[in-house]
């Protein structure tokens, strides 16, 4: 086990699993384990060594966030919003901000998807206006994990005077003029602080690449590690719940039969459908990861396919933990209601998997993906 694998195990077990029910119950942004990760080093994991990170890359960042989706899918979604917006900086952010993203002294997160163009996160409505030396946004985002929380955003708007479908900035939490909602209170990923964020003749903004690039910015830097991420996400609730459904199994017994519930085929044969679709899950994600690291032809039919089918897998999943656990299932303390109700997100988050399907059923075509 390396290294990173240690530590991250570490923080898994001793720190989310420990904060996991009151992340979910209150809604409360998993604060224990970003400051885990920034103490271990870990929220500069994708940072150069040559910037003071600890120069990891895309499968040291998926399974940072599949483990830590074992014991909490918010805290997994956190952090892999951070590593999205961190590997952006890696690649296009000054030598300072670089160092100070290696030192842990940013939280970082991706405002990419608007009301406007919804799930269409590639085709920002928002704008970027120059007037004399300055650049004011102004947008109304969708959807922004840790809107409240985040020191800076990664944010897409329409270009300032060049061609092309966006542009990328990095934008200060602190700007004058933005304003994040008042917190998030929905199905799943209850501490994950996605709100809506609106700017307002925001300025201070730093373009990341050229003007007009973004869309380059989005498909060849962001969307395969984001879908590496977000499949880790729910493998790691998968994982979570097979483990959890196999515990309560054997450990719940029949009094008048003298046997437990993995006593009964029925039983037996759910589980096995549910450790048979995390593998499959599993050797997928694995293969887009290879493929991303070796620069591979099908890389991006793989980072396409993983999400689509991790996500869909995860419900299927915790459909049958639930069936697993019985009335036992509704209860908190087994552990997976809150995964049942986590695996939702995958399905319907930026790029959807219906958008992903449409997606690789182009590229099977030869048509053009986007």
């Amino acid at each position: 086990m390396s290294n990173i694998e240690q530590q991250i195990e570490a923080i898994a077990s001793d720190v989310t699993r420990g904060e996991a029910g009151k992340v979910d119950r209150e809604g409360a942004f998993p604060r224990g384990t970003i400051d885990a990760l920034r103490k271990s080093g870990l929220l500069g994991l994708l940072t150069s060594k040559d910037h003071g990170g600890l120069g990891g890359g895309p499968r040291e960042a998926a399974l940072v966030v599949e483990r830590l989706a074992r014991e909490c899918g918010s805290a997994a979604m956190v952090t892999c919003m951070h590593y999205a917006g961190a590997w952006v900086v890696e690649k296009l952010g000054t030598d300072e901000m670089k160092k100070q993203v290696g030192a842990g002294e940013h939280v970082l997160t991706l405002a990419f998807s608007e009301a406007g163009s919804r799930s269409h996160f590639w085709a920002p409505v928002s704008t970027a206006k120059k007037s004399g030396d300055k650049v004011a946004l102004d947008a109304h985002k969708s959807w922004v994990t840790s809107a409240n929380h985040a020191t800076a955003y990664i944010w897409s708007s329409q270009p300032v005077e060049k061609e092309g479908m966006s542009t990328i900035w990095w934008v200060p939490a602190k700007s004058s003029g933005l304003n994040p909602g008042q917190g998030f209170d929905g199905l799943g990923l209850r501490g994950n602080d996605s709100t809506p964020v609106k700017a307002e003749g925001v300025t201070g903004a730093h373009m990341l690449g050229e003007d007009g690039a973004g869309l380059d910015v989005m498909l060849g830097t962001v969307l395969p590690l984001f879908n590496a991420m977000n499949a880790a996400c729910s493998i790691g609730l998968m994982e979570g719940a097979t483990q959890a459904a196999c515990a309560h199994a054997s450990g719940t017994m029949y009094a008048h039969l003298s046997h437990n519930l993995a006593e009964l085929p029925t039983i037996r044969a759910y589980l096995a459908r549910m450790r048979i679709a995390t593998d499959q899950s599993r050797f997928l994600w694995l293969e887009a990861i290879a493929a991303m690291e070796q620069g591979r032809e099908d890389t991006m039919l793989r980072v396409l396919e993983t999400k689509a089918s991790a996500g869909e897998s995860a419900t299927y999943v915790l459909d049958l933990a639930m069936r697993v656990c019985g009335g036992a299932a509704f209860r908190r303390e087994v552990g997976v209601e809150r995964r049942f109700r986590d695996a939702r997100a995958a399905t319907v988050m930026a790029p959807t998997t219906d958008q992903l399907y449409d997606f690789i059923g182009k590229a099977l075509c030869g048509m053009d993906v986007f």
